[in-house]
């Protein structure tokens, strides 16, 4: 007997207004006696979706592409699994999207590691009277699992469309039998309602030794991304058989008018900040910490010119005085206040006057609001290294002036959910599911932990390792949980928010000063390791200066940082 497993997820992409998740699941013990992968646990946020005011076009369930109609489909039916291979060995689902809006149509399956708990999408599609969309004319089979020695439930057979002419298949369509499926069942798209795809996490992978049978699953993301990119996450995945390689055979929906009326408005912005805004805990050893902009300008902070040094100058608290526009060519630069007492003071930053920048931007086509949330201390502390057992103090590698670190809320412009955070760390970062991350009790705001001196973010407290980890060997990222506490959304400016049509946001003028806001190191990286290095035994002495040397110039803050305006992720993804 064949019976399938029916997940009731969020739907409120089937509303016209946010209520709230409602979900109810019928999950039957798939697994036997052993206890049930994370899968069989369906995610939803601790507390409803904020209810905001009405705007144009967000979170009303729809969003209209220039002539293709999408709407966000998260109620499932599992149609075939496994209980091995991907992360964790521990397998893979595939579903089938359910409750399609009426007039809508499949545009591909979902599928999702066994090792997390159950939350995801994908995109159906609405023909608006532009040939948008169309049946398949046959289905080929990319791979089935009747070969495979797997742990799985029956076989599984995964199908990809083949299009007419002048269209193309967005998704696959996954079965547990070996018939060809009805042709009516999922639709491809027009060409020019498409865009370049490219392979992101890997969702699960087989090799079938001997039998050239080998599968990889990975989920999928535009190639291009950015607040001007078009491309739009359908939610699928491809998989790559015998090591497959590009082009892919299946591509992502495109915003082929570039519709921001769907992005949110000023108050459904403040709305969501006040929902999700995380709460930082700062290490409690820390002494370094955040400050407003303006306290820092205010507490003697100084503008120092290449050329012209001993005329610094004070600057205004609000920047004024700071050079507008540019490019960064070394000309410029912010410093502590001279005097050492002052000095010392703000390297402490204020935590009681600090407040969070907040920087909205259209991602993945605009059916995303990516908010990112700026901090600002005015001293990153020196770094540790942990040398296999040992904490070992880096002497003043890793000080330097002006810290910026951020954190981006992935937000649904369907329907107001949270669906990814980003950290960042330094000069890069990770991108962690809404369904992984660690939440206030009760509440939807998200907890967020920075590193000790260097203020990485991270979604939980630890040991983490910027280097080598395999050899125990790294700059130590130690972030804990504490009494010390900033909540991004009790103090906040919205700063950037370019696609406002007839709302006014007051830009600082500091946001567009392009300079260094720290001087370039004044210490000499290999004298300090050399300090450090007298006390080392021999054979960890290259290890640790090959890891200190393999640091990025942000951590390392030799060249002085950036500030939010410069870095590449102010209008492209987060990397």
């Amino acid at each position: 007997m064949i019976f399938r497993t029916i997940f009731f997820l969020t739907i409120l992409s089937q509303v016209p207004a946010i209520t709230g998740n409602i979900f109810s699941s019928i999950i039957p013990p798939l697994f036997g006696k052993k206890k049930s992968p994370p899968i069989e646990t369906v995610f939803k946020l601790p507390s409803p979706l904020p209810v905001l005011r009405q705007g144009e076009g967000f979170a009303t369930g729809t969003i209209n592409l220039g002539g293709l109609e999408v709407s966000q489909v998260s109620t499932f039916s599992k149609i075939w699994a496994t209980q091995e291979g991907g992360p964790d060995n521990l397998g893979v689902t595939f579903f089938e999207p359910l409750l399609i809006l009426n007039g809508f149509f499949m545009l591909g399956c979902y599928a999702q590691p066994n090792k997390k708990a159950l939350f995801g999408w994908v995109l159906a599609g609405k023909d608006g009277a532009t040939g948008a969309l169309k049946m398949p004319v046959d289905y080929t089979l990319v791979w089935s699992s009747e070969s495979s020695k797997i742990k799985q439930d029956g076989n599984g057979y995964i199908w990809l469309p083949v299009p007419p002419n002048g269209y193309k298949p967005v998704g696959y369509l996954v079965t547990n039998s070996s018939e060809k499926p009805p042709l009516d069942k999922i639709r491809c798209v027009c060409s020019d309602f498409t865009d370049d795809v490219e392979p992101e996490l890997l969702i699960w992978e087989h090799d079938n030794v001997g039998n050239f049978n080998d599968i990889t699953v990975k989920s999928l993301r535009p190639t291009n991304r950015g607040t001007q990119a078009l491309g739009v996450s359908v939610g699928t995945f491809v998989a790559l058989v015998n090591d497959s390689s590009s082009p892919l055979p299946i591509s992502c929906l495109k915003n082929k008018e570039f519709n921001l009326s769907f992005m949110p408005n000023l108050s459904q912005i403040k709305g969501l900040i006040q929902a999700y805004a995380p709460l930082v805990y700062i290490h409690p050893d820390d002494q370094y910490l955040p400050s407003s902009v303006g306290w820092f300008f205010s507490n003697g902070a100084r503008l120092y010119k290449k050329g012209n040094e001993s005329n610094h100058v004070p600057i205004d608290p609000t920047g004024l005085n700071l050079p507008q526009g540019g490019s960064d060519d070394g000309s410029y630069w912010i410093d502590l206040p001279v005097d050492n007492a002052a000095k010392e003071k703000v390297k402490k930053g204020d935590l009681g006057g600090a407040g969070a920048y907040f920087h909205i931007k259209p991602m993945l086509g605009a059916t995303f609001s990516d908010i990112a949330i700026w901090v600002f201390y005015p001293f990153n502390g020196p770094a540790r290294a942990k040398v296999e057992l040992v904490s070992v103090p880096l002497g003043r590698i890793g000080e330097h002036v002006g810290d910026w670190e951020h954190i981006t809320l992935r937000v649904s412009n369907f329907n107001g959910e949270l669906w990814r955070v980003y950290f960042s760390q330094h000069s890069g970062g990770t991108w962690v599911d809404a369904s992984e991350v660690e939440f206030q009790g009760g509440k939807n705001k998200v907890l967020a932990y920075a590193s000790l001196h260097g203020h990485a973010f991270y979604s939980k407290p630890g040991l983490f390792l910027q280097g080598n980890n395999k050899i125990g060997i790294g700059i130590r990222d130690d972030a804990a949980k504490s009494e010390i506490v900033m909540d991004t959304g009790s103090r906040f400016a919205i700063v950037s928010a370019k696609y406002f049509k007839n709302e006014v946001i007051s830009v600082p003028p500091w946001l567009n000063f392009n300079g260094k806001w720290g001087p370039k190191a004044d210490y000499d990286i290999a004298m300090e390791l050399e300090k450090i290095e007298r006390v080392l035994p021999r054979n960890l002495k290259a290890s640790l200066e090959s890891a200190v040397n393999g640091l990025p110039n942000e951590l390392l803050g030799e060249d002085g940082p950036t500030g939010p305006k410069t870095k590449d992720n102010w209008n492209a993804d987060e990397r």
